[in-house]
């Protein structure tokens, strides 16, 4: 049984605010896209980014429909509105999801990356950080830019890559979730040809999040050898998917 916090309810009361997960319009999952909020933001490329294809993917293959209001659905508007910004909004005074003086992210128990790190690495190649030598790596991070690695994926999943909330475990401070990440591969990954088959990877994440409920820490927790193997070959039925077992540290580093 989760017992509501003085954070947590702090979280409820910035989310019938418009605060970190209250929509604004122009997105059902996300945030802080359109409205008020966002009249003197700068975006990456110019203009907010349009999430419909990605979107109904999402609708069409989620596992849960968390009821609005409920832990879940907010966690999961938060971890949305979260990436969005990371990749949109290169300007930390428009970032909204995160405390931009004190943000890190790791991956995997790696050495955490500072926000400056991560937004001119970009998140693909944070998130893929690995300790393989290179001759090893499927995926070489520390050979792509931000903007070879997004257009990597983009080219890799034309329809997107949807992410979802499978479980929240704990609430603020450190807000600890499962998720489940996939997309179609109906684009070529590097070299490799599309297979068109779904390539999906779960994991764990924990937000450790201040008094307003901006992100101060992300701790990302997955199996990377088997989601990046996954682009090499159609995924076999039944086997275990992506990221399902095993230990996320020990392993994929």
């Amino acid at each position: 049984m989760r017992l509501p916090t003085a954070r947590w309810i702090l979280f409820i009361i910035a989310v019938s605010n418009g605060g970190v997960a209250g929509a604004e319009g122009g997105d059902k999952y996300r945030s802080y896209l359109h409205g008020e909020s966002e009249v003197n933001t700068v975006w990456r490329l110019g203009a907010p980014p349009n999430y419909d294809v990605v979107n109904k993917l999402f609708e069409d293959e989620r596992t849960h429909v968390w009821p609005e209001g409920s832990l879940e659905e907010k966690v999961q508007r938060l971890l949305k509105s979260w990436e969005m910004e990371l990749v949109h909004k290169p300007r930390h005074e428009d970032q909204k999801t995160v405390n931009s003086s004190k943000y890190s992210a790791s991956t995997n128990g790696m050495p955490p990356l500072s926000r400056a790190e991560v937004m001119a690495i970009g998140g693909y190649n944070a998130f893929l950080r690995t300790k393989l030598p290179p001759e090893h790596r499927i995926y070489d991070p520390d050979k792509e830019t931000f903007e070879s690695g997004m257009a990597t994926f983009l080219t890799a999943f034309p329809r997107g890559f949807a992410i979802e909330v499978l479980d929240v475990y704990s609430g603020p401070p450190k807000i600890a979730f499962k998720f489940r990440h996939w997309g179609y591969m109906e684009g070529p990954f590097k070299e490799h040809p599309p297979h068109g088959q779904r390539v999906e990877f779960f994991g764990v994440c924990i937000f450790h999040v201040d008094e307003e409920m901006k992100v101060e820490k992300a701790e990302y927790f997955y199996e990377r050898g088997n989601f990046l193997a996954s682009f090499l070959s159609p995924p076999v039925a039944g086997a275990a998917a992506s990221g399902s077992s095993g230990c996320p540290v020990m392993r994929g580093n």
